[in-house]
């Protein structure tokens, strides 16, 4: 359920998320391909913290929050397993473009990062509306 601080809250992580979708974008418009990748994921990674937002849940690191999104959220069923497999690889990418100085990352597989990031963030913009569809539900009920 969403209170309107919480709301507020997921509504300002979803506006980071898609920023960096659209930097992601235009990097990779660029032939930026590393800081592409990089931004792909930080778009999925800010929409990610946008849902786990939303049971009250704060991880320290990145690999808590993806575990904390596959347990909570996948597991469960409320996504499907292929968003999982998103998170993971945008991760993987990321880390490998960012830290391995020997890995170069190729202009195909930038493409799909952006466009599971696009998608990603799609759905999670889905459930982050069925959630407020759902707080409006219930304080009508109350009233």
């Amino acid at each position: 359920m969403l209170d309107e601080l919480t709301s507020i809250s997921v509504d300002l992580r979803m506006e980071k998320a898609r920023k960096c979708l659209h930097v992601s974008e235009m990097l990779l418009s660029a032939d930026e391909y590393a800081d592409s990748a990089n931004r792909s994921y930080y778009a999925i990674f800010h929409a990610m913290q946008a849902v786990l937002f939303i049971t009250g849940f704060s991880a320290k690191t990145h690999s808590g929050s993806i575990a904390e999104f596959r347990k909570s959220f996948v597991k469960t069923g409320l996504f499907p397993s292929q968003y999982s497999d998103i998170v993971g690889d945008a991760f993987t990418v990321r880390n490998k473009s960012d830290y391995d100085i020997y890995y170069v990352v190729l202009k195909t597989e930038v493409a799909k990062q952006h466009e599971n990031a696009k998608r990603f963030l799609a759905v999670v913009d889905e459930y982050i509306e069925s959630q407020k569809r759902e707080q409006q539900i219930t304080n009508l009920e109350t009233e």
